[in-house]
C-alpha cells in the first residue's frame, strides 16, 4: 500500500547505510511514544548489531529474484540489513521483492521512509528493491495458512510464499479468547504468546528449502504451553543455527526485556526427521551485542538439540562443552519422579482468592497454620516466618476452605520462579513435618512441592532430592532447555533422575554436613561417581 512519509521523520545522511538509517529512525520514533504504547504493540526494536548478525545468517537459494517477508517490520531495520547483505555478498541477486508488515501506523510511516531509502541505496549497488508495506494484522491475515486446506474464502493463497523470512516479532501474551489466538488454534495451547504465532505462520509461508531467521524469547524451547507450537513448527522446520544471548538485558538494552533471547535460523524441510541422523546444529552464544563479531559456532548433533524420543519436543541449547557433558550425564539416568512414586504439585493458596483467610499473625495450631511463600524457601533451608514485606504468613483454618491446606508432611519445596538475574535456576529446600506443630500447612501458589501421594517421603529422600536439585549439574541441565525465570512442574516431572538409592545416599551424607549448600556439588560427584562439569564462561554469562 502507498503511504505518505511524514515530513518530521529525520532524513538520511549522505552515504548512510540503510541499516543505520532505519536504526536511527526507529530510535527517533521510540523516543516519541509512551512506554504503554510500545507495550500495547509489543515493540522491542532490534539494535543494528543484532540486525546485521541476523541478516548474515540468511542463506539465499541462488535465485536472481528473491521473495522476502518481514512480518513484524517495525522501522525496517531487519529488512534493510538483509538488503545490505544480499546486495554486497550475493552477486547473483538482481531483485528483492519485499513484503513488510507493521500495524502501528506511526511506525509504518518510518518503515516506508527506511525502505524508500533502502531502495535507492540498493539500486546504486545494482539490485532492485521492490517493497510493499502492509498495515493489516499479519496473524489474522495469514492464520489460515496453518491449515492444510485453506477455505475458498481465504485471504491466503499458495502464491503467498517466500524464500526468506526475517523477523523480530512482537512479544506479548494473548487471552485465549483473542481473535488471533482463535484463528491460530492449530498451534495454541493455554495462553499463547503472539511471537509463536508469527513463527508458525512464517514457517508455513516459506517455500521448500526457504529459510527463516527470528529473534525471540527463548521460552518456546520448553514448557507445556508451547508444546503444540513446537510439534507444528519443528514438523516443518529444520534448525540449522541457534545463537543464545547470555544476558537477559543486553540484546535489547534500550528496553526492559527480561527473558533470554535466542536467534534461530531454520530451513523449511517437511520431512527432515527421516534423515536427521547425521545432521548438526551450529550453536553460538554471546553475552550481548558487543561480542557478536567474535562469536564462534560449534557443531552439535541435531539429536542433542531435538531429542527424537522426547514426546515434549523440548529444544535443548547446550552452549558449551560442559553443558554437553551435563546433558549426557543426566540423560543417562533412567529414573524420574513418577517412576519412584513421587508427584510434584503446585501450592493451592492463591493469595487474592484467599485474602480473607491470610493474616499477619495467628494462633498455631488453634485457629491458624503457617503459610509458606516463595520468600520462605532458600537453598536447602526453609525460613518461617521470614522477613518478607507484605507477605502475611498465617492462614486461617476453615472447614469450607480445607482444600487450600495440605497435610504437614515431609516435602521438597521449590520456587516456581527464579529472581531475574540470579545464578541458579532451581531453588529447593527440604521441609520436615517436625518443623511445625500443626497437622496442616499452607503453600502459596508460587511454590511447587514434591510428595509421595500414597505414602511419605523419607527424610533421606527429602534431603537427597533437595540437594540434587540445588546442584550445579542439574542447574546446568535445566538451563540448557529453559530460558525463563519459571521452572514448571511439567519440566521437573519429566526430568531424568539417578537411582533412588543414590538419592537417599546423597540425603544421608548431606544431613551430616555442617554447611549444607557448600558441599552439595562435591558430594553429588562422589555418590554418583561422576565429574560435574563447571564452566566459568557459562557462569559469567548468567550471573
Amino acid at each position: 500500500m502507498k503511504m505518505r512519509i511524514s515530513h518530521s521523520i529525520p532524513p538520511p545522511y549522505a552515504d548512510e547505510p540503510p541499516t543505520d538509517y532505519a536504526d536511527r529512525v526507529g530510535r527517533w520514533y521510540a523516543a516519541s511514544v509512551s512506554a504503554n504504547h510500545k507495550k500495547r504493540f509489543g515493540q522491542y526494536l532490534t539494535p543494528a548489531p543484532v540486525a546485521r548478525f541476523m541478516a548474515g545468517l540468511c542463506e539465499p537459494p541462488g535465485l536472481a529474484t528473491l521473495r522476502v517477508l518481514d512480518p513484524g517490520a517495525g522501522a525496517g531495520i531487519l529488512a534493510c540489513a538483509l538488503c545490505e547483505t544480499l546486495a554486497t555478498r550475493s552477486p547473483g541477486v538482481q531483485e528483492i521483492e519485499l513484503a513488510a508488515h507493521e500495524t502501528d501506523p506511526g511506525l509504518a510511516e518510518c518503515l516506508v521512509a527506511s525502505l524508500t531509502y533502502a531502495g535507492q541505496w540498493s539500486q546504486a549497488q545494482g539490485v532492485k528493491l521492490d517493497s510493499a508495506v502492509y498495515t493489516d494484522d499479519f496473524v489474522l491475515t495469514y492464520a489460515e495458512a496453518l491449515d492444510e486446506t485453506p477455505s475458498l474464502f481465504s485471504t491466503y493463497s499458495t502464491a503467498d510464499v517466500f524464500d526468506i523470512v526475517i523477523a523480530n516479532p512482537p512479544y506479548f501474551k494473548l487471552p485465549k479468547s483473542d481473535p488471533r489466538a482463535l484463528a491460530a488454534a492449530t498451534v495454541v495451547h493455554g495462553q499463547p504468546n503472539i511471537y509463536a504465532l508469527f513463527m508458525a505462520i512464517a514457517a508455513r509461508l516459506l517455500k521448500p528449502g526457504g529459510s527463516l531467521v527470528f529473534i525471540t524469547p527463548r521460552s518456546y524451547a520448553a514448557g507445556p504451553y508451547f508444546r503444540r507450537f513446537r510439534e507444528y513448527f519443528f514438523s516443518l522446520m529444520l534448525p540449522e543455527v541457534i545463537h543464545l544471548f547470555g544476558s537477559r538485558r543486553d540484546a535489547f538494552s534500550r528496553d526492559e526485556v527480561l527473558q533470554e533471547n535466542v536467534v534461530l535460523m531454520a530451513r523449511r524441510s517437511d520431512n527432515w526427521r527421516a534423515n536427521a541422523g547425521k545432521k548438526v546444529v551450529r550453536i553460538s552464544f554471546s553475552a550481548g551485542t558487543q561480542d557478536l563479531p567474535q562469536v564462534v559456532q560449534r557443531a552439535v548433533p541435531l539429536a542433542e538439540v531435538l531429542n527424537p524420543t522426547d514426546r515434549a519436543r523440548v529444544m535443548h541449547i547446550p552452549t558449551t562443552l560442559d553443558a554437553d557433558e551435563a546433558v549426557r550425564i543426566v540423560r543417562s539416568w533412567s529414573g524420574n519422579l513418577h517412576a519412584y512414586g513421587f508427584e510434584i504439585s503446585t501450592g493451592p493458596v492463591v493469595p487474592f482468592r484467599a485474602a480473607d483467610l491470610i493474616d499477619k499473625s495467628g494462633d498455631v495450631p488453634g485457629t491458624h497454620v503457617p503459610l509458606l511463600w516463595m520468600q520462605n524457601v532458600h537453598p536447602m533451608q526453609v525460613k518461617w516466618p521470614a522477613n518478607a514485606r507484605g507477605k502475611r504468613q498465617y492462614i486461617a483454618i476453615t472447614a469450607a476452605k480445607r482444600s487450600l491446606l495440605v497435610s504437614n508432611d515431609h516435602y521438597v519445596l521449590l520456587r516456581r520462579f527464579s529472581a531475574k538475574e540470579q545464578h541458579r535456576r532451581v531453588t529447593a529446600a527440604p521441609l520436615l513435618s517436625e518443623m511445625f506443630c500443626s497437622p496442616l500447612i499452607g503453600l502459596e501458589n508460587h511454590l511447587n512441592y514434591i510428595h509421595r501421594p500414597d505414602g511419605h517421603l523419607s527424610i533421606e529422600e527429602v534431603y537427597g532430592l533437595a540437594a540434587l536439585l540445588n546442584s550445579e549439574l542439574l542447574d546446568t541441565y535445566v538451563r540448557v532447555f529453559n530460558g525463563n525465570t519459571q521452572v514448571s512442574a511439567t519440566e521437573l516431572r519429566t526430568m531424568p533422575l539417578p537411582p533412588l538409592e543414590k538419592i537417599a545416599e546423597i540425603g544421608r551424607r548431606i544431613m551430616s554436613e555442617s554447611n549444607l549448600t557448600q558441599e552439595i556439588d562435591a558430594l553429588v560427584e562422589d555418590v554418583l561417581d561422576i565429574k560435574v562439569p563447571t564452566s566459568s564462561l557459562q557462569r559469567s554469562l548468567h550471573e
